[in-house]
Formats: C-alpha cells, structure tokens, sequence
C-alpha cells in the first residue's frame, strides 16, 4: 500500500478543506481526529474516491506515513497542542516533522520548536490565513521553527497555498522558531485594524451622511475597483447589498457585540513589550471590548447626550475625503505593524524578509489586497526601510489623503461620531513627524515626584541630570533610567 504524504489531526472546517486541498494538488493525506466518527464520516462522505486515508489511532496514522514523516496538527491552540505533542513523540523517529496549523501564541512555538528539536524530532509553526475558503482553494501561510524542516515540507505548502498574478506562491520560510506565528499574529492585528477602520467608515456613512445600505454598497464597490482593492472591502459590499427574509438589509438587525479569539491582544501585548506604539490596532481590539459591553451601552446612552449629527453635508465631497481617510488610515495601520515585526526580529534573532511577508499576504489571506504590491516594493526599494511612512510611495499618498483625512476625523468628534482607529492613526501621524513632542515636561515630572533623572537638549544623549526642583529633595536620584 502506497503511504502517505503527509498526515493531518483535527477534522474541523479548516482540517478538513485543507485535506481536499492538499488531496487536489495530487498528494495522498492520512487523517485522524480525536472523534473517530468524524474520520469515518469524512472518509465515506465528502472524501470518499480520493487519495484520503482514514486511520483510527494516532499509531496507525503514523505507520501510514512516507519518511521522514510529516504531521500536521489543525487544533485548538494552547494545552491541547502540548498533549498531541507528547502524545506524537514517542511514535516518531529522528528527522520527522510534526507542524502546527493552528493560531497559537508565537512564545509557545518559540518553546515547542526548541522541546521538540531536543527529542530529535523538528517542528514548525504556521500561520494559516484565508479561513474556510482559503484552506479548500488556497490560503497564505506562514512557516517558522525548524529551518531543517523547511525544504521537505516546502513542496506541499506551496502548492496548497494561494498564487499571486505571476504564480509566486503566498507562502515561504518566515524564520527560526516563533518567527512564522508572529508574523500571522501582526497579520490578525492588521486584520483588525482595517476591520475596525472599515466599521468606522460605514457609522460615518450611517450617521453622518444618512446614506441606506445600498447606497453604502454602491459607494464600496466603487471603492474595491480602485487604491482600496481589497478582501474585506469587497465582502463589506456583498454584505451590504444582502436582504433578510423581509427584504431588509441583514447587516442592520445583527447584534452590535463583536467577538474575539485574542490574536489582535497578543498582538496588542507584544508591542508594549516591545515598546512600540501600536496604537490603531490597540483601538481596534477596545472598539470591540466596548462594543461588549452592550447593556451598560445601552443604558449611556439614555443618559450621556451629544450632538446631533448634522446631516447637511455635501455628500459626493465627504465620500472622496471618507475614501482617502481609511486608504491613509490602513497605511498607518500596516506601518505600526511593519514596525512591530523589525522591533521583534531585533528581539528574538528572526531574519524576517518583510518585502516577502507583504507577497505572503497579497493572496489568500483575510487582509488581501492590492496595497500589498506596493508594500513588497518598498521593503524590495529598501530592506532597511524603518517605516513605510517614510517610503516614497506611501509619503506621497498620504500627503495627498491629509486634507481630506483631517476633515472626515473633525467631522467625527464634532458631530459625536465615535472614530477610535481613525482618529487615533492621524494621532499616530502627527506624533511620528513631530521632531520635539511635549515629553519634555513629562521627564521633568518624573524627576520631580520620583527623581527619575532627565537628559537635557544642550549636552550629549547619554548625560542624565537630576533637579532638586522643591530645595528639599537634595541630590540622589533614581538609578533607572528607560527610553
């Protein structure tokens, strides 16, 4: 009997169109999941005829695999991921290779690829993006861990993953250990920064200019034939334009609570680490906390008034100034992510090839779209870039979108519009291309209550002076000193 490429554990949706996938690109898959019934009926149902190989035990699903082996685990991350490991162990031989699907959080990976590699076994960690459609036609992956493992395994991720317009594969090595569930993790943050963004957009819309969903549907196709081309914009429109039962836009009679499975906090918490201000993709994940909170909302706003929104605005200009305000928006928003992966790279040792990872994301994944082209050829432009601000591209557009960006976030505080993410990147802005922000004064604060000490503009970074601002506080001063 012919054995198998590679094996696959987790018969949930994206186990399961990942299996087809695969299958259709001519590879022959063992499958197991921990309800055998779930094999059974995916092998006598949607896999019957193929090259799927159902096994009953994770002793059989090994033995039906080709050397060195290749185990893939699509599983809820966390401690189910650390129990199929010890459970796979044992049964695998020097050289095999156990991979992760799932969206675990990138210090795990950093601990498994070292724990697995001491068994003498290797291990990768991979991001998958593209949810259940990208698994069955083609996902963006993300591969990091044991770069031994790679050129086995690279024959059957990229075939499975999504091509771009000249056949480059949506997937290649990302970096040693952690590295590839990092970048999925800054990914799923940007993720929620262009989907708050987008959320923002529609209120604007809602509110401001009284627009009906099929106007906004209209005005969002409009937008994905140009600079804002993308997934989520494309499947706003489709949601937009769809009916209830009654005829009725669907979108408006949806619970205004949104969900969260924790890859945008990480991500959050990664650049307080890291110390670098992620501040767009940190409003986005309190946009969907506060939208949580739903009673206490409701009560509010029975309560806390603001104005009313003026609804006498020219709404063809407000349009083109709303377009240019989330296109300016979302390049803050991948710049802050950009600038987290450099901060972490330095950090833990990742040699990332950021013009690569912007390929990566140009196809299958969530955040797909054509503004990616040109972020792959700034990092092409310049490795070294330190921010896609700063390339000629992105300066240029987002001098052209300032107008009109500064007027739609007016718009939004003056008329009670809540913008967090929007308001927040122009913030972010602002603060990037001030050469002397007002933290001067907060040093000065801070060696005052705690004698923190502070650097002065007339003498050589590196020289730290104390005041004694009251006359009573005398000359020791705090030894810790941190930029």
């Amino acid at each position: 009997m012919k054995q198998s490429d590679i094996g696959l554990i987790g018969l949930a949706v994206m186990g399961e169109n990942l299996v087809m996938n695969m299958e259709s690109k001519g590879f022959t898959v063992s499958v197991y999941n921990r309800t055998v019934q779930k094999v059974t009926d995916f092998v006598n149902g949607r896999a019957k005829g193929k090259n799927i190989v159902g096994t009953s035990s994770l002793e059989e699903l090994v033995a039906s695999l080709a050397k060195p082996r290749k185990v893939m685990m699509m599983i809820k991350a966390g401690k189910a991921v650390d129990d199929m490991i010890e459970q796979l162990l044992p049964l695998l031989e020097d050289g095999d290779i156990i991979i992760d699907g799932g969206n675990s959080h990138f210090p795990d990976t950093i601990r498994r690829t070292a724990y697995v590699e001491s068994k003498g076994k290797l291990y990768i960690g991979t991001g998958v993006s593209g949810g259940e459609e990208g698994a069955l036609k083609g996902p963006s992956l993300m591969p990091g861990g044991s770069a031994a493992a790679w050129p086995t395994v690279k024959p059957i991720l990229q075939a499975i993953c999504a091509k771009v317009e000249d056949g480059s594969p949506c997937c290649d090595w990302v970096g040693e250990n952690g590295a590839g569930h990092f970048v999925k993790m800054v990914h799923n943050g940007i993720e929620y920064g262009d989907m708050q963004l987008i959320c923002e957009t529609y209120m604007l819309m809602k509110e401001l200019l009284g627009m009906t969903a099929d106007e906004m549907h209209d005005e969002f196709a409009r937008w994905n034939e140009g600079d804002l081309d993308s997934y989520l914009i494309e499947i706003t429109r489709d949601i937009l334009a769809y009916k209830d039962e009654d005829g009725s836009p669907l979108v408006e009679k949806i619970l205004d609570t949104a969900g969260q499975k924790g890859t945008g906090k990480w991500t959050g918490i990664a650049a307080l680490d890291e110390g670098v201000p992620l501040t767009l993709i940190n409003e986005a994940v309190f946009a969907r906390c506060l939208s949580a909170m739903k009673d206490d909302r409701v009560k509010a706003s029975a309560v806390l008034k603001g104005p009313e929104p003026a609804r006498d605005i020219d709404r063809v200009t407000f349009l083109e100034d709303l377009g240019n305000a989330l296109y300016a928006s979302k390049i803050v928003s991948y710049a802050q992510g950009y600038t987290l992966m450099r901060s972490a790279a330095k950090t833990y040792g990742w040699n990332l090839n950021y013009g690569g990872i912007a390929l990566m994301w140009r196809g299958g994944c969530i955040i797909r779209s054509a503004f990616l082209g040109k972020i792959k050829e700034a990092y092409d432009a310049d490795p070294e870039l330190t921010n896609l601000l700063l390339d000629p591209f992105f300066k240029d557009r987002i001098e052209k979108a300032q107008a009109g960006w500064r007027r739609v976030c007016a718009a939004a505080v003056a008329n009670g519009i809540p913008a967090p993410a929007m308001t927040s990147a122009l913030s972010y802005f602002d603060g990037y291309r001030c050469a002397r922000l007002p933290q001067n004064l907060l040093q000065a604060q801070r060696d005052y209550f705690g004698a923190h000490t502070y650097e002065r503009v007339d003498f050589p970074r590196g020289k730290f002076f104390h005041t004694d601002w009251t006359g009573e506080g005398g000359d020791t001063s705090a030894s810790e000193y941190t930029v």
